[in-house]
């Protein structure tokens, strides 16, 4: 029979996490699905259950001296709702595609994250605003970078006896993301290629930062350090044109049902170039 803990305290919620091997339910908007098609695939076992939801201060979007805490059970609709600056544009445009309105309602930020999935549109923007993952466990905390605790196809930093406890953002002031999503159709669907970005730009109307990620393109999300570069002290009403082949060099992206590599590389492209031209 499966266990179901669901601990009021953080310490608790560690202890069970270091004691067993749990799926950890924060939403649930993929462990359930995934259980699922297990069972359909005739593979009826599932772990224990570890629910952090009636653990306090955990769902909160705070701004703190530094930038601003997204605790790990903030939802998309909380981050839609929350008066943030426009930094928080892309990643705000995501969360209005993530699946429908129940979905926003019940999934995280955090978890979509853990996920690791290629295709998590959260992932690209987080990489853009130069996200750190607050990492709790037993032994005490840890910070890392979004880039760092992204180590490959559906597969993470986390160790066995931690659990993310929040996203940390920095301020960049004179600063505005966007996103760019292209699937199948416009809403509920799984990302084709995903462009995301933060500009900041100074009183001239020149590129000061240029942090530039792109999704479903690689087996993680990257951050495009050639084009971010060439970017900076350029007139932002001229960034679109600087856009070339070469600044893709790093992907790798798939031949799968939904896209050819050579589709996909092409429609990153434009993505990037409609990202920059859009101005966020």
């Amino acid at each position: 029979m499966t266990a179901y803990h669901r601990p009021t305290t953080l310490q608790n919620a560690l202890a069970i996490r270091a004691g067993a091997d749990v799926a950890v339910l924060a939403g649930g908007t993929d462990i359930f699905p995934a259980r699922t098609a297990r069972a359909a695939w005739g593979d009826p076992t599932h772990k224990d259950v570890l629910d952090l939801s009636a653990i306090p201060g955990l769902r909160d979007i705070e701004e703190t001296a530094a930038g601003w805490r997204i605790g790990c059970l903030a939802t998309w609709s909380t981050l839609m709702r929350a008066k943030l600056p426009p930094i928080f544009d892309g990643l705000k445009a995501a969360a209005r595609e993530v699946g429908g309105m129940q979905v926003q309602n019940r999934g995280t930020l955090v978890g979509n994250l853990v996920t690791a999935s290629p295709a998590g549109d959260g992932i690209p923007n987080l990489l853009a605003l130069d996200a750190a993952v607050e990492v709790a466990s037993p032994h005490g905390l840890r910070v890392l970078p979004v880039a760092a605790f992204l180590t490959g196809y559906r597969a993470t930093a986390l160790a066995a006896d931690e659990l993310v406890t929040a996203l940390h953002v920095p301020r960049l002031e004179n600063a505005q993301g966007g996103f760019r999503k292209l699937g199948a159709r416009h809403y509920l669907v799984i990302s084709i290629a995903m462009a995301a970005g933060v500009i900041a730009t100074d009183a001239a109307g020149r590129v000061t930062e240029a942090r530039i990620a792109l999704g479903a393109c690689s087996a993680v999300a990257q951050r495009l350090p050639g084009l971010e570069a060439a970017l900076r002290g350029v007139e932002r009403a001229k960034a679109a044109q600087l856009v070339q082949p070469h600044h893709l060099a790093g992907l790798s992206p798939i031949d799968d049902i939904r896209a050819t590599a050579a589709y996909r590389r092409d429609a990153a492209l434009v993505l990037l170039r409609d990202l920059l031209e859009a101005r966020g």
